[in-house]
């Protein structure tokens, strides 16, 4: 659409749907694609085009400024910076409400946000906890899908009320015109809500939750003392009443420098301290093919400069492959577990090609054990290889699971615990994919037997090419990923050291050359049965000859 793809809906509202999409450049958006009734005729369109000139000038760290907008197309859409991370209500009801200097920070942010958008003119009359984004403890004004300019503000349609009872102000809600002092009532009640919990006018049916906005009964319970004073005032039924916008960014500046600069989230942090997750990868431009060196602040938005190696860039990829490369994985159900956009990130540069040879080739010595224990115990090295399988999968199933909630929104205590819980259903959700892998490496392994059977090969020979086949059919079949993945986490590093590599190499061909042995003076075990399969078949004699 317009130039842009679209990768994935983020959400939607009145004004239209909001997709996450990538320009021809890399980097990616939040394109909102309007209503038709938002835009239905000439005039809206002219409106829309006012406003978004208008927002055009907006530029802030604190606000997530159009980048781009189309109101004239067949379909009228504005994009703006794509801000990841959850949004202030989803925030606060998993992590709980905001509290001391982060609840300053927050506040103070939030101002410097509206007091940007108020510079050039503009309103933007629909502040709310589901319009802020915490790009890490940092809060990211958004969506200005309600926004007007200011000298022409009163352009709703008849009997519509655009915004959200229990932050819009009271005089919004009696019929009269915005103002910004509109937008200092909301801005007050979306900090309540961050450092309480819950709404400050409460919940319940809308015409209940605007009386009480109309009447000025907010509770504001619980709320630290530090910023309450200023929020009730804030929260005024009557505009006169409320502080301006500068008034208020002057007593937060002077309860930030009374509490000292000791708060999370204010000022640039030491890399290490602010893990790149993987919505913040997803915001990222892809590193430019010759350039040695990006922008630190491209991928955790901060002010530091310190410059990094474009191979240390987290990357938008899909599964690491197999050669080193990175590709999308493809959207099937053996990747629900994964995000939305069946994409995941991995930050390792791509192997040279001496080592894509070592990981292959420790692959083979791999699978000469399988072929040394198809050859020596048939079903007993089948059972082991589907268990083992089966364990591969859901392990590696949990591990996305957590990786995932980390990725979101960093490391959590109870990402032990939540790992418990969930093996049950982990182990029981991976015994499908399981069972699809080990009939399809069966069939490989059958139509290699005919194989051997064609040529004649002896008992040994064949269980032992048959079992190479079924071990190569595990390793790239089907679903094999959840299977790769844990293992290459300790095989790939081997490969990655030429001395080790040897080594391991030699020990795992020697440990297969041990089990063909075995199998070549012992001859086969059948355990748990006593006579080899099919041992009474007797063919035809013409198709012997």
């Amino acid at each position: 659409m317009g130039g842009y793809q679209l990768l994935t809906r983020l959400g939607e509202g009145g004004m239209g749907v909001v997709h996450l999409a990538r320009r021809a450049d890399g980097d990616r958006v939040a394109l909102k694609v309007l209503r038709p009734h938002i835009v239905g005729d000439d005039e809206a369109r002219r409106r829309l085009a006012r406003e978004v000139d208008s927002l055009s000038r907006v530029r802030s760290p604190r606000v997530a400024e159009i980048v781009d907008a189309d109101p004239w197309g067949d379909i009228p859409f504005v994009a703006t910076r794509y801000v990841p991370g959850l949004s202030l209500d989803q925030e606060v009801r998993e992590e709980g409400p905001v509290t001391g200097p982060d609840l300053v920070w927050l506040a103070s942010c939030l101002a410097e946000a509206l007091a940007a958008v108020h510079a050039v003119g503009v309103l933007h009359r629909d502040v709310k906890p589901s319009n802020v984004v915490m790009e890490g403890r940092t809060p990211i004004l958004i969506d200005f899908g309600l926004a007007r300019v200011a000298d022409d503000s009163r352009i709703t349609h008849t009997g519509w009320l655009l915004g959200t009872p229990g932050y819009l102000a009271p005089e919004i809600l009696y019929g009269e015109d915005a103002t910004t002092a509109s937008d200092v009532h909301s801005w007050a009640a979306t900090v309540a809500f961050a450092g309480t919990g819950r709404p400050p006018f409460g919940r319940g049916p809308s015409m209940a939750v605007m009386d009480r906005v109309r009447r000025g009964e907010h509770d504001l319970s619980g709320l630290d003392p530090a910023v309450r004073d200023l929020l009730e005032a804030a929260l005024a039924p009557e505009p006169a009443h409320r502080p301006t916008l500068p008034e208020v960014r002057r007593r937060l500046e002077s309860l930030d420098a009374r509490r000292g600069s000791d708060r999370r989230g204010s000022g640039p942090r030491p890399t290490s301290a602010f893990p790149v997750t993987m919505p913040y990868a997803a915001a990222a431009p892809a590193p430019v093919p010759g350039h040695d060196q990006v922008d630190r602040t491209d991928l955790v938005g901060q002010t530091s400069s310190a410059p990094v190696a474009a191979d240390d860039v987290v990357r938008p990829t899909g599964v690491l492959g197999d050669d080193g490369s990175i590709a999308v994985l493809p959207e099937d159900d053996d990747y629900d577990d994964l995000w939305t956009t069946s994409t995941t990130y991995d930050a390792r540069p791509r192997a040279g090609l001496l080592e894509r040879v070592r990981r292959a080739l420790l692959v083979s010595a791999g699978a000469t054990v399988v072929a040394g224990g198809i050859a020596l115990a048939p079903y007993v090295t089948l059972a082991g290889l589907t268990v083992l399988s089966w364990l591969l999968r859901s392990g590696s199933r949990a591990g996305s699971a957590v990786g995932q909630r980390r990725q979101l929104r960093g490391r959590r205590w109870y990402d032990a615990p939540a790992l418990l819980l969930a093996t049950p259903w982990h182990l029981v959700a991976a015994l499908p994919g399981t069972l699809m892998l080990v009939l399809w490496s069966l069939g490989i392994a059958a139509a290699t037997g005919l194989v051997c059977f064609a040529l004649a090969l002896g008992l040994t020979e064949s269980l032992g090419v048959v079992g190479f086949a079924f071990g190569l059919g595990m390793w790239w079949g089907p679903g094999s990923t959840r299977v790769r993945g844990p293992v290459r986490r300790v095989t790939d590093p081997v490969a990655a050291r030429p001395v080790a590599w040897l080594l391991v190499t030699v020990m795992v061909l020697a440990g297969g050359a041990g089990l063909g042995a075995a199998a070549v003076s012992e001859g086969t075990r059948w355990t748990p049965d006593d006579t080899r399969p099919f041992a009474d078949v007797r063919l035809p004699s013409w198709l012997k000859t």
